[in-house]
């Protein structure tokens, strides 16, 4: 049972919206726009901000998902770290369009905002502000996830979360 949930929560990360969004509203192939990435950033860029921000609330569902689904099934907490692990990897490296898609940084957002709430949530208003301000998402993921496990740690977060908040984000990119 475990090894399906972290399957689906392949499938689940596997589903490339962006790609859709380039087809339905441009008709073109998001990964031959702008940076070449299949992801919100590029998508925000090439299609649109509106379409951009909806990417990311839905690539980040997509980990949020994964997780929840792993959660209702009650698991072993290992297996639901893996599923979120396979959710990022299903964005990163989709088994629907040739394993070439996005960093991964919406899902896994998303996967982290569903298991460490508070941190995410913490870190969350200076990594928006640092965006708005400098629109540089790159430096907006350093603010959210650099000081992330410090505020894990501050929290009492569990050790084994911590260090999966540390090790998720090393997918990104």
């Amino acid at each position: 049972m475990s090894w399906l949930v972290v399957l689906l929560g392949y499938l689940l990360g596997s589903v490339p919206t962006a790609y859709f969004a380039g087809h339905l509203l441009k008709g073109e192939d998001i990964r031959q726009m702008g940076d070449g990435n299949m992801g919100a950033r590029n998508a925000y860029f090439e299609v649109g901000a509106k379409t951009g921000i909806g990417i990311f609330i839905i690539d980040a569902g997509k980990g949020a998902l994964a997780i929840f689904i792993a959660q209702l099934a009650s698991l072993p907490q290992v297996a639901i770290l893996l599923t979120g692990v396979a959710a990022v990897i299903g964005h990163n490296w989709p088994l629907f369009l040739g394993f070439r898609g996005g960093r991964g940084e919406s899902t896994t957002i998303g996967v982290l905002l569903t298991l460490i709430t508070q941190p995410m949530l913490i870190v969350a208003g200076p990594a928006l502000a640092t965006l708005l301000i400098k629109r540089n998402v790159i430096l907006a993921s350093a603010v959210l996830f650099i000081p992330l496990p410090l505020v894990c740690w501050w929290l009492s977060t569990p050790g084994l979360l911590i260090a999966y908040g540390i090790a998720l984000p090393c997918l990104v990119g």
